[in-house]
């Protein structure tokens, strides 16, 4: 089965366009919700965040997710240990997932394909961009997230154009028809390509 990979920064539609493609019965695992189910049900994941973040990082059993964010957001180190830890549990359960899919493809939708060199893992890599602006507006309308701390998280990813370059596919996330005419077209790009990976 061929892998591919969705991404795209924050704001850009990256679940707008995993539903599409699952309305046109493609298997999605969405890597960032797994990864929190880990860090939720996972004993071993559970000890090495206590020890990582303290006694705190669960309360009454329930994963503090905003002391995380808040820890890492201006600490780099205390980010890349916490992905040690989450990241090798998460492809772990991929491949577990794979296994269990009767499809030409699957995709994998995660944030930070590229910012973390995980781009050999994928056959193919689709990319969503979308202007700053609308991915700023979207977010906050989303999350419960200052525009400061959105535009410090746009900076910690790469850039639209450095993430396009290095992606076999682009979808411009401008208006939902729009996008939605793409994501056809490159499932079937998709469904002529996935005989090479069976």
């Amino acid at each position: 089965m061929m892998i591919v990979g969705l991404t795209g920064g924050i704001g850009s539609g990256k679940t707008t366009v995993a539903n599409y493609f699952k309305k046109l019965g493609v298997p999605i695992y969405v890597a960032d919700v797994e990864a929190k189910l880990i860090m939720g049900r996972s004993k071993v994941v559970r000890r090495e965040l206590v020890a990582l973040f303290g006694e705190k990082v669960y309360h009454e059993n329930i994963l503090d997710r905003k002391l995380i964010a808040e820890a890492i957001f201006n600490n780099r180190d205390l980010l890349a240990k916490m992905n040690a830890i989450v990241h090798p549990k998460v492809a772990a359960h991929f491949k577990k997932w794979c296994k269990k899919q009767d499809a030409p493809y699957a995709i994998k939708e995660a944030a930070i394909i590229f910012e973390h060199d995980m781009q050999h893992q994928y056959d193919q890599i689709i990319t969503v961009v979308a202007e700053k602006e609308a991915r700023i507006e979207r977010v906050l309308s989303r999350d419960d997230r200052s525009r400061a701390s959105i535009e410090k998280i746009m900076e910690n990813q790469w850039s639209d154009k450095d993430k396009a370059d290095k992606s076999d596919f682009i979808i411009e996330n401008h208006d939902l028809d729009s996008t939605e005419k793409q994501v056809e077209n490159i499932h079937a790009k998709l469904l002529r390509n996935a005989h090479k990976y069976i």
